[in-house]
């Protein structure tokens, strides 16, 4: 295909889209609902495609399919939940997804990332301090003060828990902040969250639902800690070999992420119907309160501001695929799952909003940190 036929193509995806959009407001005004759930499926599918063919929007593209699982997961929940005699809930089938996503993402780590530390250890050690502080006691406040049912809230407080992921890394390249320190955090943060995520579920959890720790700590381990090890060792083998798969890999977890925010919001639609609009309420303050006390909290430590933005997008950006796999791994993906699934979405849009101001208006003169 040419270059030109190519545009012609994304165009013609991102026209449909918004053709879809009109047809779902046409068929809503007409009491058409099949047409309307059909072309409300179709229309972030046309639009994640058009933007592949924009390289300043193409980065969007994983934040739409997301919000699209999310779409259709509510409008054909029984579609989500079983394929035949193949239950989507399963723990055991959780499991094994949450591991291949983790086994992605490490194939993009190294030992040399938790050499880091040695390099930059005030930096390491205040944003490893902000993300396990910040997050989890703001995500308790809020399931507090906004009165969710218990296992729910239970959900934030577990997402605020948990290590940054991936996607943090790949925003702090788009901000233009520090890379190598936004790398190793989330190393480091993986490290320690067998430890201090059961922990603070302990902590500010255990009165909204059972939480057992070394259980907790047992599945971090074989969820995020296993698959990563296992990942660098390829990855130390690999050589020049397996490229292909190799580049597979990020597709791979970011399809694993998908899976959990379909299965998780069918599983939980009856919920997400009644309390929906004030969870996302809760994630645009959850993500919100973490950039800026991040960043604040990082400047009132004497840090440039470099540093400042990478934590913040560190502590802001929590790994969704973690706490629904813990939730999965609980039983309770349909309750403690929903705020992951939630949550998820809105922080790639905000994290990419974010990195985009921060590329538009670079770091003047530093000072020294």
């Amino acid at each position: 295909m040419t270059e030109k036929a190519k545009e012609i193509f994304f165009k013609a995806c991102l026209g449909l889209s918004a053709l879809c959009l009109l047809g779902v407001l046409i068929c809503w005004i007409a009491k058409a609902p099949a047409a309307c759930r059909g072309l409300a499926v179709v229309c972030p599918i046309m639009l994640a495609i058009g933007l592949s063919g924009f390289p300043s929007l193409k980065g969007f593209r994983f934040t739409i399919c997301i919000v699209g699982a999310v779409v259709a997961a509510m409008l054909f929940p029984e579609r989500f939940l079983t394929i035949g005699e193949i239950n989507l809930r399963d723990r055991r089938l959780i499991l094994l997804i949450v591991q291949l996503v983790m086994f992605g993402m490490g194939t993009q780590m190294s030992v040399k990332d938790f050499l880091g530390v040695a390099k930059m250890p005030k930096a390491v050690i205040i944003g490893i301090t902000c993300q396990f502080t910040i997050m989890p006691l703001v995500g308790f406040a809020l399931a507090k003060t906004l009165g969710f049912p218990p296992e729910i809230g239970a959900g934030i407080i577990l997402i605020g828990s948990c290590s940054s992921g991936l996607a943090s890394n790949v925003m702090a390249y788009m901000a233009g902040a520090n890379l190598a320190l936004s790398v190793t955090l989330t190393a480091v943060a993986q490290l320690l969250a067998p430890l201090l995520t059961p922990m603070w579920m302990k902590l500010l959890a255990s009165e909204m639902v059972e939480v057992q720790f070394f259980t907790m700590m047992k599945n971090i381990i074989l969820m995020v800690l296993l698959p990563i090890i296992v990942a660098m060792i390829y990855n130390a083998l690999r050589k020049d070999r397996l490229k292909r798969l190799h580049s597979f890999m990020p597709v791979l977890s970011m399809s694993g992420i998908i899976y959990f925010t379909a299965v998780t919001t069918a599983a939980g639609r009856d919920h997400l119907l009644k309390i929906g609009a004030l969870l996302f309420v809760a994630a645009i303050l959850h993500n919100t309160i973490g950039y800026i006390l991040g960043y604040w909290a990082t400047r009132l430590c004497g840090m440039d501001k470099d540093a400042c933005r990478t934590i913040a997008i560190e502590v802001g950006l929590q790994n969704g695929g973690m706490a629904s796999g813990l939730a999965g791994a609980m039983g309770k993906l349909a309750t403690v799952g929903l705020a992951p699934a939630i949550f998820s979405p809105w922080m790639n849009v905000s994290g990419s909003v974010l990195a985009n101001y921060w590329r538009r208006h670079k770091v003047g003169e530093k000072s020294k940190g």
